[in-house]
């Protein structure tokens, strides 16, 4: 009779739980596979929506939390966070006693719990490795995790390849497309009505839709409080300059973040009781999952530096405006992402050019077919642990 193996899964923002929803679902149902969740990182920072409730309200079970930033913009104390979170997520992993550690991407949290796991001769499992996107220090710690991992879930086959090229063993290198696709091919495109009430838009006067918005969700790239501030600001003069209210989603939590949230609380205050569509602004410090797909499939357009302009727009069938360098090498997911500095004239620009597109609803992409979930849940399951050692070896 085959063993249950004990899956720990790590999240840390409400963006990565988002994306690993199916792959949480996929594992709990799975006959063979027991979930474990340790909730770290802003999940547990009121500040930034108190994110840990979604994963509460979907259903799910969090086996333990660990804290590892205090909420402050300061990069010292992040690094002072990890560490940490690596004692207090290695003493959790001591007593949860996981067959397999499961983290995805590029961030200090999923550091945190890849070193945890390693040193304390555990099995790691790294998701979405292999990319290329700059962020603040985001390929820094990406490419290092896939170096501590054992197991590899790469979203795309060039992702893959560069996986191989690091010197890692070929048996290991699962392709299986981006979890964040996942929901978003099956979603319905959201009615006007609910648009309106979700958002509380004003109505257009010819049809009484909702008035065309961009749905804006732009992070820190490490630098100061106040760059960081009039980049977000030129960002949302050059959205109303276009005659589209902005419908804004929190930054996360990377140093410089305190400059963003500023302009966003500036422009809230100027515009507070406006009903024009001129320079509208709704702000949401998260939102749960479905919902941030259904308002990125009913945008006009996606504008700032998120990951989801250059994974998720073409299959959302909304355009979208990459700002800056922090998705600098990123696979495209699509011919309707334009790219452009922080300078309010090119982000101008850039809404023109991809206001112009529009991409079909569902399309093709580079990214997978939407089953990153179930396809890891299997993965894992078949996995051979026994002859897997926690021990390395570089295969070039």
């Amino acid at each position: 009779m085959r063993r249950t193996k004990r899956i720990c899964v790590i999240t840390g923002t409400r963006a990565e739980y988002g994306l690993m929803r199916t792959l949480l679902r996929a594992i709990e149902y799975h006959a063979n596979l027991d979930l474990q969740i340790i909730a770290t990182g802003i999940h547990l920072l009121p500040r930034f929506g108190n994110t840990i409730r979604h994963i509460r309200d979907d259903g799910f079970t969090i086996t333990a939390k660990v804290c590892l930033q205090d909420g402050s913009d300061d990069a010292v104390q992040e690094a002072i966070g990890v560490g940490r979170a690596v004692t207090k997520l290695a003493e959790k992993m001591q007593d949860l006693d996981p067959d397999v550690v499961v983290v995805l991407g590029d961030r200090v949290e999923a550091m945190a719990g890849a070193l945890a796991a390693v040193v304390s001769r555990r099995i790691l499992a790294h998701i979405h490795g292999g990319d290329v996107a700059t962020g603040d220090i985001d390929d820094v710690l990406r490419h290092a995790i896939t170096k501590l991992a054992h197991l590899h879930f790469p979203a795309t086959k060039a992702s893959a390849r560069r996986i191989l090229r690091l010197g890692e063993a070929h048996d290991r290198i699962h392709v299986v497309g981006s979890l964040a696709l996942d929901e978003l091919r099956a979603l319905p495109d959201p009615s006007p009505d609910w648009l309106a009430r979700r958002l509380d838009l004003p109505r257009t006067r010819g049809n009484n839709d909702p008035v065309p918005y961009a749905l804006v969700v732009q992070h820190p790239i490490g630098d100061t409080p106040r760059r960081e501030q009039q980049r977000m600001e030129h960002t949302l003069r050059a959205v109303a300059g276009a005659g589209l209210w902005s419908v804004v989603i929190y930054p996360n939590s990377d140093p410089g973040h305190s400059g963003i949230l500023s302009a966003i609380s500036a422009r809230s205050a100027a515009r507070s009781g406006q009903t024009a569509i001129r320079g509208g602004l709704t702000v949401f410090r998260s939102l749960p999952r479905e919902d941030y797909l259904r308002l990125l499939i009913g945008a006009r357009v996606l504008v700032g530096n998120s990951s989801s302009g250059i994974i998720e727009s073409a299959t959302a069938g909304t355009p979208a405006v990459n700002i800056g360098p922090r998705q600098a090498g990123r696979q495209r997911c699509g011919s309707a992402v334009v790219d452009c500095d922080y300078a309010r004239a090119a982000i101008t620009r850039a809404l023109r050019q991809a206001m112009a597109k529009r991409p079909r609803r569902g399309r093709r992409s580079v990214y997978g077919d939407g089953t990153a979930g179930d396809r890891i849940a299997a993965l894992l399951a078949t996995a051979p642990l026994d002859s897997m050692s926690h021990r390395k070896r570089i295969r070039y």
